[in-house]
Parts: structure tokens; C-alpha cells; sequence
């Protein structure tokens, strides 16, 4: 190879290589060497060394592969910063969150702790930030207020039911129902990571998420106005629940209790107000100012000193109990009813989790597994179940703190578990007079970067349309379906979206750039040049049963071969060919009857001096010469068709051994040079498609012209087939591969494939598609090398108006 590389020029001296020159040259591998039996791979599995003992040990416990190389000096104090100020958010948001998920307070405070330190054990994110998050806290608060309403809670005084709930009961009972739902949602997230199934959370694209969380805000939203303005809506479930919820607040907003509106407004402006100077005087602050921190104490200081809660019936959040709580076994009864949302849960906190791990992996470069990350997000829910948690997944907001004051590992968890656990233990009773009002507030305004992401539609818009639809689809349809039939809603909706993508590929003609061997679409690039007799075909999409008739409908529409009507065609020429063939034939006979019956009339005239009869010899002169005449009148045929008139005709006799090849032109007359095989015939075989029958569809077939065929133009001899974005084929795409060579070839147009992955030629052998007529010569490395031996093997009469690429292929052996 002679290389320039200040000009980027470079010149290749090989032969043309098919698929079975490309084999030999390269060595590949035999499909068992490459695919173990399943006896071996069981061997394989199964067998222990102590390097796979090791790195076995290290994957499942990823903190014996990092803590012993812990650092105290390096780590240790970013670790301790960074977790503090985790920890002091993870109050307020712990709290506020329980009720979304219509459980006591005390409950979202254990929540932040077990599952962080669960995943202290077995995640391999050293920035996420582990415990509750707001859409899931919504997903199980649906939940929980659909197995245990309020009206299976009403006092009953004797016969009478009274309008009081039995809070007591009805919390008791949710607390029940959120446990088991995480704990079934992160045993579904273990048996995946387990199984090697981490790839299940890309089938949740970006938008589907990002509409997902904004629709989730708007119910998060809703479900907090009745702590907003005071009020006591009714409880709903099921679809268009955020529509009737809504509708039965608006009409209580005349009944809003007023003193708690005050609380929730002073609340929210000071949120808002603290959130934007901790914006603005980030860059100079080493840790940001915990705002909903303040605000809590704050609040449940006022509340404490001015007895909101007697004094103007404020609701507040009540007993906090001292302590940890024990643990204790889910009730497996409940596990069928929940299985739905269970599972809902566990893939989209595993898609949150894992999308935001990777995003900090990326940035300070390490890796982090998926599915190790499944089983480390699956056994921190499963084992918090154990201890009242509901479902956790990692925090945005949360995790940025961590990262962004300078958290370096895990460690970081760990110290913002701490200040949980002293909160749970000491401080707890202090937050028993906190007004509901505020930690309401704190939702509302911390759901305003999930309100931002509207703005998503108009950057779709300018990027993808498909996109657009699958968020504006998983939107609608999770805010009027609810969030666990709006998320499977969503999912079918966006699979769908790549099947029909799939499904309607772009089909598109290549042309050659002049000076190169490279092959682009003709009808999107001017310089692009057709190569004379060959057509070089190629889909956007790999070819499989959705889109194999379509495949081929589309193939005949590019190449401007109608193979169903030029086959009929051909075989309605090869009958009247062997109409002919026997017609001559009977002439034949015939004509030999009659020299028989004429030496058997001379013998006898010379043996008993007949006279000879004149009458005879006329009549014998007359039957020829009317013979002839009708023969001439069928060659005429040829002339008085018009000049766009397709004429197929044999340019070889028909054989025992096989038909006979047919030839197409286009109007005038054929060359009678190619048919002078046909000259011993006494029929004048050399006729037109036309034909005497009164049948529509023989005339329309008989008169095709180049309009109805569309860009078909008869010095085509050879189509290629360019695979290269095929990385599968299955049984039906072989099947129609199959009878795309078998229809073609009766045509006299010759099939190639070029760019197939090993795997495709691989499963083309698998699928029998090789056989006598079609072996590995038929496929071919690249386009390029298809191209040169077309030309070369089939045409030589346009080879000479190929211009060959000059600085590659040069000099290409053929």
C-alpha cells in the first residue's frame, strides 16, 4: 500500500474476493469453533479456579474490590462533606415523600436509611445517592391508596359507620401493602441482574423517561393540593384518576381552610426564593445552603411556639416514634395484587438508577455494571422491605450535591445513612409539630426541574419526530392511565415505533462516486453515478419476516422489473414455442408422407407408364405456396409492432436437457442473426408477443411497454444486493433471498449479495440457502468487488464505459 498522508490518498493492489476467496484468505473460524456445545458450556460454567472464585467474589461484593484500596487521606474528607450535606436533604425529602407514598413520615426517614447502606455492599456507582425519589413515591402511593382507601377504614359506632377514618388501621394496613410491593419489586430486580437481563432498562429510551417524570410530577402535584389548601377530596383509582382527583379539588377550592393555604404560600416563597440565591451564589459557596433543611425547622419551630395545630387545626405530621423499627416478613397474600406495580417499580427505578450512575461514570471515568446494578438496586429494596421501606431508587437532586461536593466513592452513602440514623434515634420527636403544609411546599417547588422538561417538545420537534410522538404518546397516556398502565402503555408504544421503523425502511438505488469505491444513494446525491447493467439495492433496515415481503415489493419497484408479469410472460413465449415446435413437427410428418406417396406414384408411373397427372403436381404447388404465406404473415407480425413494445424472443432452441434462453428488446425487429437456429423451422418462429385471443389479460401482458415497467432498462444484467445492515436474517428473509435468485434468474438477470456479517453468513447455512445454483461465489465482500465482477462476467459491452475508480482498484485482479 503506497500512503500519503498530507494528501489522505491511498492505493489497493487485490483481487476481487467473494465469499469464499474471503474465507480462505481470512481463515474464519467454523461455526463450532466459534459456538461451544452446550456440554461445553455447562463444563465451563461450572468449573472453579481460584482466579474465577476471585473476580466471581469481587463482581458480587464490589466493595472488597474498592475499600481495601480506600484512601482516608484522599477520600476521606470529601466523603465526609459530601455525605453530611446528602444527609441533611435527605431529611426533609425522606419526610415529604412519605406523603406521596400515603405512609407515615417516619417511614420515608427509613427508607433513606437501609437501602443506602445495602448499596454501600453491592452497587459499583461511587456518585448516585440511594433512597426515596418522587415518582416512585407517587407509583406506591397509588398503590397504596387503591388496596387500602379510606373507606375501608370508617369507624363504625354500632350499626352506624360514621365519617371518621381510623388513621391508626388505615396507615398500619399501607404500610403493609408499600412494603410488599418493594419487596416483590426487588426480587423481580435481583432474578434480572441474576439472569444477566441489565439490558431490559434501555428498552426505556430517554423521552419515554423524561415524559414519564414529567407526568409523574403533574400527579405529584395534584396528590399534594389537598395538603396545599387543606381540603379533603375524595379518593380515586384506575384510569383518568388525576382528572377526577382534579376535578373534585376544584370544587372544594371554596371550602380551602385558609390558615393552612398561608402556611403552604409563605413556604413556597421562601423555598423559591432561598433556591434562587443558592443558584446564584453557588460558585462562591463550598456546600449549597440546605433550603428545605431550614425551612423545617423553621417551620416546625413556628408551629411548635404558636400551636398552629390547636390553635387554627393545621394538620402536622404527628408521632415520631423513637427508635428503629424491627423487622418483619411482607405479607405474601398481597404479592398478586401488586405484581403489576411491582414490576413497573423495578424497571423504572433500575432505568433512573442506572441512566444517572452512567452518566457520572462517563464523567470521572470508571465503568459500572448494569446488571451488577440491577442485583445491588434489587436487594436494597428487597431487604429495606424487610424493615417498612418503600421503594427507593437514586435522587437527582441528590446525587449532583454528592458529586458536586466533591463525593468520591461510596462512603459518601454511608456517612448520609449516619445522619439519618441519628435523626431516626434522637431527632425525631422534634418534627412531630412540623405542619404537612411544608413538606407539600418543599414537593411542589423541588417537582420544578420535572416541569422544566416540557421543554423537550420543542428541541424534538427540531430532532425527531418519532421521538416527539413517543413522548407526547407516554405523557398523555400516563397522566389519564395512571402511572403503572401508562408506563406499560408507553413501553408497547415505543417497541412498536421501531418494529414499524424496521418494518418501513428506505429502499434506495447506490451509484458509484466517480474516483472512489464508495456507493451512495443515487436519488439524495447528485455526483452519484449508476454503473451501466447493474443495479445495486440496499435497505436502511435489516431484512426479517415484518418487512420480507415488503423487501422484495420494493426491490421490483427499484430495479423496474415486474419478475411476476415478465415470468408469465416468459412461459407463455415458452408454450407458443412448443406449439410451434410441434406444429413444425407435423409438417414435418406431413411433408414426409407426401415424398412418400410421390416415390410410391413414380415408382408405379415407372413400372406401369402412368401419365403423369398436372392437377396433382398444381394442388401440391398450391398447399406449399399457402403454407409459405401464412409464414410470411406471422414474420410481418415483428414489424407492425410500435417502438415501445417489449419483445421477448429465443436465441436458442429449445433442448432434453433444458428450456431455451430468451432474449428482451424493445420495439423494431429483432436480430434475425441470433435466430438463425430458427431457420430450419417452417413455421416462421421468429413472431411478436401478440397473439389472436380475445382474453384482456393476455393482451395487456402481451403489449408491456418500458412506461409500465417503470425505470427498467433492458441492458440490465445484474442486481446487487447490498447486506451490510443486516446483522440478522431469519427463516422467512432466507425463504424470500431464495425466490428473489430463483424469480431473476429466469429472467436472465443475475443475483450477488455483498457486505453480509459473519453471522448472516452464518445463518444463511444454517437456513440451506446454498445450493448448486447459489454458493458462496454469489456473495461477496463489498459492494465494490460485486461490481467489478459484474462487469467483468457479464458486462463487457458497458465495461468500457465504466470509468474504474483510479486511486483504489486500480489495478484489481479480475
Amino acid at each position: 500500500m503506497d500512503s500519503t498522508r498530507r494528501l489522505g490518498k491511498y492505493r489497493v493492489e487485490r483481487e476481487v474476493l467473494d465469499e469464499e476467496k474471503l474465507e480462505a484468505v481470512t481463515q474464519r473460524k467454523t461455526y463450532s469453533d466459534t459456538h461451544p456445545s452446550l456440554t461445553e458450556h455447562l463444563k465451563d460454567s461450572f468449573r472453579c479456579t481460584v482466579p474465577r472464585l476471585k473476580q466471581s467474589v469481587m463482581s458480587s461484593l464490589p466493595v472488597l474490590y474498592w475499600l481495601p484500596k480506600y484512601s482516608i487521606w484522599d477520600y476521606g474528607m470529601p466523603d465526609l462533606i459530601a455525605g453530611i450535606s446528602v444527609g441533611i436533604m435527605h431529611l426533609p425529602q425522606g419526610l415529604a415523600y412519605a406523603l406521596l407514598a400515603s405512609v407515615p413520615p417516619v417511614f420515608g426517614l427509613y427508607s433513606s436509611l437501609y437501602p443506602a447502606l445495602i448499596y454501600f455492599f453491592f452497587g459499583t456507582s461511587r456518585h448516585i445517592s440511594i433512597g426515596t425519589f418522587t415518582v416512585l413515591s407517587i407509583m406506591v402511593g397509588s398503590v397504596t391508596e387503591r388496596l387500602a382507601p379510606d373507606s375501608a377504614f370508617l369507624i363504625t359506632n354500632g350499626t352506624n359507620v360514621t365519617a371518621e377514618v381510623d388513621i391508626a388501621a388505615r396507615d398500619s394496613y399501607r404500610v403493609q401493602v408499600a412494603a410488599a410491593t418493594t419487596v416483590l419489586g426487588g426480587l423481580i430486580q435481583v432474578v434480572l441482574g441474576l439472569v444477566k437481563f441489565g439490558f431490559v432498562g434501555t428498552y426505556l429510551s430517554e423521552p419515554l423517561v423524561r415524559a414519564y417524570t414529567t407526568a409523574a410530577a403533574a400527579h405529584a402535584v395534584v396528590a399534594q393540593l389537598k395538603h396545599i389548601f387543606g381540603v379533603s377530596p375524595a379518593r380515586f383509582s384506575g384510569p383518568l384518576l388525576l382528572v377526577y382527583t382534579l376535578k373534585d379539588v376544584c370544587m372544594l377550592l371554596p371550602h380551602t381552610h385558609l390558615p393552612t393555604l398561608l402556611v403552604s404560600a409563605v413556604s413556597m416563597v421562601f423555598l423559591i426564593s432561598a433556591k434562587e440565591l443558592n443558584s446564584f451564589l453557588s460558585p462562591k459557596l463550598p456546600v449549597p445552603i440546605p433550603v428545605e433543611l431550614i425551612t423545617i425547622v423553621v417551620g416546625t419551630l413556628i408551629s411548635t411556639y404558636t400551636h398552629l395545630n390547636s390553635n387554627y387545626t393545621i394538620s402536622v405530621v404527628g408521632e415520631i416514634p423513637n427508635g428503629l423499627s424491627y423487622p418483619s416478613l411482607p405479607d405474601a397474600s398481597l404479592f398478586g395484587e401488586v405484581i403489576g406495580d411491582a414490576f413497573a417499580l423495578a424497571m423504572v427505578g433500575y432505568a433512573v438508577s442506572f441512566s444517572l450512575g452512567k452518566t457520572f461514570a462517563l464523567k470521572h471515568g470508571y465503568n459500572v455494571d448494569s446488571n451488577q446494578e440491577l442485583v445491588a438496586l434489587g436487594l436494597s429494596n428487597a431487604v429495606g422491605g424487610f424493615f417498612q421501606c418503600f421503594s427507593v431508587c437514586s435522587s437527582m437532586s441528590r446525587s449532583l450535591i454528592q458529586e458536586t461536593t466533591g463525593g468520591k466513592t461510596q462512603m459518601a452513602g454511608v456517612a448520609s445513612a449516619l445522619i439519618v440514623l441519628v435523626t431516626i434515634l434522637k431527632l425525631g420527636p422534634l418534627f412531630q409539630e412540623l405542619p404537612k403544609a411544608v413538606l407539600a411546599a418543599i414537593v411542589f417547588v423541588n417537582l420544578k426541574g420535572m416541569f422544566k422538561q416540557h421543554s423537550d417538545i420543542v428541541t424534538l420537534w427540531k430532532r425527531s419526530k418519532i421521538d416527539l410522538v413517543v413522548w407526547l404518546v407516554t405523557w398523555v397516556s400516563t397522566m389519564l392511565l395512571n402511572l403503572d398502565l401508562g408506563l406499560a402503555a408507553s413501553i408497547i408504544f415505543a417497541l412498536m415505533t421501531v418494529i414499524f421503523r424496521t418494518q418501513l425502511p428506505t429502499y434506495s438505488v447506490l451509484g458509484n462516486v466517480p474516483g472512489t469505491e464508495l456507493y451512495v444513494d443515487i436519488e439524495t446525491h447528485r455526483e452519484a453515478r449508476e454503473i451501466p447493467g447493474v443495479t445495486i439495492f440496499r435497505s436502511s433496515a435489516t431484512v426479517y419476516f415484518a418487512n420480507a415481503d415488503l423487501y422484495l415489493d420494493a426491490l421490483k419497484e427499484k430495479s423496474g422489473l415486474d419478475i411476476s408479469k415478465m415470468i408469465i410472460y416468459k412461459r407463455r413465449q415458452e408454450a407458443k414455442q412448443r406449439r410451434r415446435e410441434k406444429r413444425a413437427e407435423r409438417r414435418a410428418k406431413r411433408q414426409a408422407k407426401k415424398e412418400r406417396e410421390r416415390a410410391q406414384r413414380a415408382a408405379k408411373q415407372l413400372s406401369g407408364a402412368s401419365v403423369f397427372s398436372v392437377e396433382e403436381e398444381a394442388g401440391r404447388w398450391i398447399d406449399t405456396c399457402v403454407d409459405r404465406i401464412v409464414t410470411d404473415e406471422e414474420e410481418q407480425d415483428w414489424t407492425e409492432r410500435e417502438n415501445g413494445t417489449v419483445f421477448v424472443v429465443p436465441i436458442t432452441p429449445r433442448t432434453p436437457d433444458g428450456p431455451c434462453r430468451w432474449e428482451y428488446l424493445k420495439g423494431g425487429e429483432p436480430d434475425c442473426t441470433s435466430l438463425g437456429w430458427m431457420s430450419e423451422l417452417q413455421d416462421g418462429d421468429t413472431t411478436t408477443l401478440g397473439s389472436s385471443s380475445d382474453d384482456t389479460l393476455s393482451h395487456d401482458l402481451e403489449r408491456v411497454s418500458l412506461g409500465s415497467l417503470g425505470k427498467w432498462t433492458w441492458d440490465i444484467h445484474s442486481i446487487i444486493i447490498d447486506l451490510s445492515t443486516a446483522n440478522f436474517i431469519d427463516i422467512v428473509a432466507i425463504k424470500t433471498m431464495k425466490s428473489i435468485f430463483q424469480d431473476f434468474s429466469e429472467i436472465d438477470v443475475d443475483i450477488y449479495m455483498a457486505g453480509c456479517q459473519p453471522s448472516v453468513v452464518e445463518q444463511l447455512e444454517l437456513g440451506d440457502f446454498f445450493s448448486e445454483s447459489v454458493t458462496k461465489r454469489h456473495l461477496f465482500a463489498s459492494v465494490h468487488d460485486a461490481v467489478l465482477y459484474c462487469l467483468n462476467h457479464r458486462g463487457a459491452s458497458s465495461l468500457s464505459r465504466y470509468e474504474t475508480p483510479v486511486d483504489t482498484y486500480s489495478n484489481t485482479k479480475l
